[in-house]
């Protein structure tokens, strides 16, 4: 089971057709680690992570947001006010 997992992270990562040293790469790098430990550990990488989501996306940052991010929400947004204004019903 476990190399079908360091195999999923492989692949998952960039590797479309790993080896089976790159396998066993994956599987020492782990080895006799306490896994909360590598869990908090990935968790603070993902900390660092810039978020790219547009704004009140949940959990970006509004100011990051690209511009063309923004416009593309905002026009999202007029999208859907123009169908709510709409002044009839299928079951009229």
């Amino acid at each position: 089971m476990k190399e079908i997992a360091a195999y999923l992270l492989a692949v998952l990562g960039g590797n479309p057709a790993p080896s089976a040293q790159d396998l066993n790469h994956i599987l020492a790098s782990v080895k006799g680690k306490d896994l909360t430990e590598l869990i908090a550990v990935g968790r603070e990488k993902f900390a660092t992570i810039p978020s790219t989501g547009a704004a009140g996306a949940g959990g970006g940052d509004p100011a990051a947001a690209s511009p063309a991010a923004v416009e593309a929400n905002k026009e999202e947004k007029v999208e859907e006010d123009d169908d709510e204004d709409m002044c009839f019903s299928l079951f009229d």
